[in-house]
């Protein structure tokens, strides 16, 4: 992934308004960052704990979510799957839901995904950060094949929470062209 500037990850949020995307706190260390190690750039917000965000690059630009955490206690930890990396962790694994684009999210529709509680999930697939022990599970995949299974499972999160705003800007561009046409 390339490195993105505080700016650019600001306006690639797809799931917030400008305003939300303005106040969220994002990283200080963005020139810190592995960026050739990451697939996405993921963060917890430290004003508000249960909020985290990711930011990646598709088909050439970035595009960013804002997300929740269903917040599990660790009581109710168990052994779970990332389901963009297949990691495992103990207690690791978190519920985020994402608000979805447009009109659907601000009805209060999301999507959700179990991912990695750290946003590592990049660090992971390349043997960068130690999940523990059966944390990775032994696949004849070559690591080029895991990156890109990473990447296919993120576009495709970032697809169903973007599915009803591009369906709906779709319908409006074809209504306003059947209007055109007809006029």
């Amino acid at each position: 992934m390339k490195p993105l500037t505080e700016q650019e990850i600001r306006a690639a949020f797809v799931n917030c308004t400008k305003g939300e995307a303005k106040r969220l706190s994002v990283p200080r260390d963005l020139a810190e960052r592995p960026w050739a190690d990451l697939d996405f750039l993921g963060w917890w917000d430290p004003k508000a704990p249960e909020r985290a965000y990711l930011v990646t690059e598709l088909d050439g630009r970035p595009v960013a979510l804002a997300l929740r955490s269903s917040g599990v206690a660790p009581s109710q930890a168990r052994r779970s799957m990332c389901s963009l990396c297949l990691t495992t962790h103990t207690g690791g694994v978190s519920l985020m839901v994402a608000p979805k684009a447009g009109k659907a999210g601000q009805q209060g529709n999301t999507v959700g995904a179990y991912i990695c509680g750290d946003l590592a999930c990049s660090l992971y697939v390349r043997g960068k950060k130690n999940a523990g022990p059966d944390g990775r599970l032994h696949e004849s995949l070559t690591l080029e094949e895991k990156i890109q299974r990473t990447v296919a499972n993120l576009a495709g999160f970032i697809a169903n929470v973007t599915a009803v705003a591009n369906v709906t800007a779709v319908a409006d561009a074809k209504a306003v062209t059947d209007a055109t046409a007809t006029a």
